[in-house]
């Protein structure tokens, strides 16, 4: 019971191959629907008009047999005479007069029940044409026509066929007939669903050989597929081509950026200490060039920072990214971190350990620049009131750092998204205290170059923690 209801869990009502099935489904229905109910109204129509022509031999036969039985003996006896004559088990026969009166029936109507008979009298009473009618969990074909013998009009006459036998079997026939178009139609959807999952495995082997494709193999994938039809290697073919052009694309853009930095980051490092130069003489400048000297240092700090992140990413894009690991006691690292954090900033910054030493493998430089990004994350993003916590601990060969603030918190849909590069959270806010939203993708790349890795859990108005996990 429980894998069906998994497969059905698991089926996607905007798939091609769902859509295909229902369509075939569909169609198959229509058709073998529609080809049981002609050949069910047509299977009729044959009992019908084979019934029919009897009813008309009688009729045509009956005035010629009155004629002859009314030249032997009293006109009446001999009508009754030739009306029995023509009636059996299953045929049975009465005349109304022009005044709607019983003249003369047959006495085969004495075998039926008095309710058959007053409902088959009363279906007479109507204008009727040959059909089928259910009486009392019986069926008959009542045919009417006027009797004339030698000119003289006698009346209307009422021929009833009883069909109970046949159309009992047309209906175990009718039933048989469904079950059957029941049952193509389920082998029908069967054999095409089948041959529609098998016709789309090139496409699905394509989707999975693509979803696992990664930046630095784009420009050395190939994608082709066995026994795929031509569409679908034409469209490995395209994918092919496109994958290498984006892998040139991508390259040309990371040589853009790195080239870029590089070449900004200098003459901006000499910008920057010159304005350093010229406020460390600030006896000789009036408070407005002061602050804006001020202004323009910070800028170009910031910008400088920008750059060497862009750096740091090309180099890891390029896999020039080098550490040095070495083992350090964890607990020290981010003491020393903290002690320079706060010298900066005037939050309130503690530290919780139940551990120590904690062994670590890092490189000292890059883990400085992780936690000083995550803690900078956290000033920005929760009040000046609130303490920024640090939680160290160990759990078997690896270490856990865990920056938590109190602050605004990142909504679920875009934690999912927050390593991404140059994704911000809240677009509004300013460059100055918003970042560029290059921060937590350094800190994801580097925390991943040294073999570790790093998450995020948040709740809006409670803030946020961000989980490194290192090797001891």
């Amino acid at each position: 019971m429980k894998q069906p209801t998994k497969i059905w869990l698991n089926l996607d009502p905007f798939s091609l191959q769902l859509r295909l099935t229902i369509g075939i489904a569909t169609f198959s229905t229509l058709i073998l629907g529609s080809f049981a109910a002609w050949t069910s109204w047509k299977m009729q129509q044959i009992l019908i008009d084979s019934r029919k022509h009897n009813i008309e031999e009688i009729t045509e036969r009956l005035p010629r047999d009155v004629q002859l039985y009314s030249e032997m003996m009293q006109p009446e006896t001999g009508l009754q005479k030739a009306i029995n004559n023509l009636a059996n088990t299953n045929i049975f026969l009465w005349l109304k007069s022009p005044d709607n009166k019983i003249i003369i029936k047959s006495a085969t109507l004495d075998l039926l029940s008095n309710s058959t008979v007053t409902e088959l009298m009363s279906l007479s009473n109507m204008q009727i044409k040959p059909q089928i009618y259910k009486v009392n969990q019986r069926y008959f074909i009542i045919s009417s026509g006027f009797l004339r013998v030698q000119g003289k009009y006698l009346g209307k006459l009422f021929v009833v066929h009883d069909i109970t036998r046949e159309q009992t079997m047309f209906m175990a026939m009718l039933q048989s007939l469904n079950i059957s178009c029941i049952l193509a139609v389920i082998v029908i959807i069967t054999i095409s669903a089948f041959y529609i999952r098998r016709s789309l495995q090139p496409l699905r082997q394509l989707s999975q050989m693509t979803s696992v494709i990664s930046i630095e193999d784009l420009g050395k994938a190939q994608l082709y597929v066995d026994n795929a039809p031509s569409e679908v290697k034409e469209l490995a073919q395209t994918l092919t081509m496109l994958l290498s052009r984006l892998s040139q694309s991508w390259e040309q853009e990371r040589e853009f950026v790195s080239n870029v930095s590089h070449e900004l980051r200098t003459p901006l490092t000499i910008v920057h200490g010159y304005l350093q130069s010229v406020l460390r003489r600030q006896n000789n400048l009036t408070e407005i060039q002061q602050e804006a000297l001020e202004t323009a240092a910070s800028e170009a700090e910031r910008t400088i920072r920008l750059l060497q992140d862009l750096l740091d990413l090309a180099r890891a894009d390029s896999g020039y990214l080098n550490f040095q690991m070495k083992s350090y006691v964890l607990n020290d690292l981010v003491e020393e971190v903290v002690v320079m954090a706060q010298k900066y900033s005037d939050r309130l910054i503690t530290i919780e350990s139940v551990t120590y030493p904690i062994g670590v493998k890092v490189d000292y430089s890059r883990f400085k620049q992780i936690l000083l990004n995550l803690i900078d994350n956290a000033i920005k993003y929760s009040e000046a009131s609130t303490p920024i916590l640090l939680k160290l601990n160990q759990f078997h060969n690896k270490a856990i750092i865990q920056v938590c603030d109190k602050g605004y918190g990142i909504p679920l849909q875009h934690q999912t998204r927050i390593f991404e590069r140059f994704y911000r959270v809240d677009e509004s806010r300013s460059h100055a205290t918003g970042g560029c939203g290059l921060g937590l993708s350094i800190v994801k790349t580097l925390v991943e170059g040294m073999g570790g890795s790093v998450s995020v859990q948040s709740k809006l108005g409670e803030g946020s923690v961000f989980t490194i996990t290192l090797l001891t």
